[in-house]
């Protein structure tokens, strides 16, 4: 997805709920776009130094809030942003427990095919109907083995 389409989706959002797409966030945005991987606030802060910690926290609530970006908690005291999976595209999440770091990463058509159709079935055996889902492996980082 180009950064011009990330940008209207992101806006259309923002719109919906009453909300400017104001510079902060369109920073904020581009942070997260070119990042690659979910980003703790500090990180987030460090990779644009015109973001100030303050409007860093105050805007990426709203952004969550809209549904344009995604938390994610992990096993240290940092939760991690990055742009929501309707905007971007599907992947789940490599993280270390010890450290807290994530790496996304994407499975084959294939596979991807077959875990879905393996979760739909496990759901409706427990009389639950699936919407998405999501897949975090959990381990070691080469830096903390």
């Amino acid at each position: 997805m180009t950064n011009a389409e990330i940008n209207e989706k992101v806006a259309s959002l923002l719109r919906k709920a009453g909300q400017r797409y104001s510079p902060v966030r369109r920073r904020l945005v581009t942070v997260l776009r070119l990042a690659g991987k979910p980003l703790t606030n500090n990180q987030i802060i460090a990779s644009d130094d015109s973001l100030v910690q303050s409007s860093v926290y105050r805007n990426l609530n709203v952004l969550e809030e809209v549904g344009a970006v995604t938390r994610i908690a992990t096993n240290d005291e940092f939760a991690r942003f990055e742009l929501a999976e309707h905007i971007t595209e599907h992947h789940h999440h490599i993280i270390c427990n010890t450290c807290g770091d994530i790496a996304d990463f994407s499975l084959p058509p294939n596979i991807e095919k077959s875990l879905d159709l393996s979760l739909r079935k496990a759901a409706k055996k427990a009389s639950f109907d699936i919407d998405n889902h999501r897949l975090d492996v959990l381990g070691t980082c080469t830096s903390c083995q």
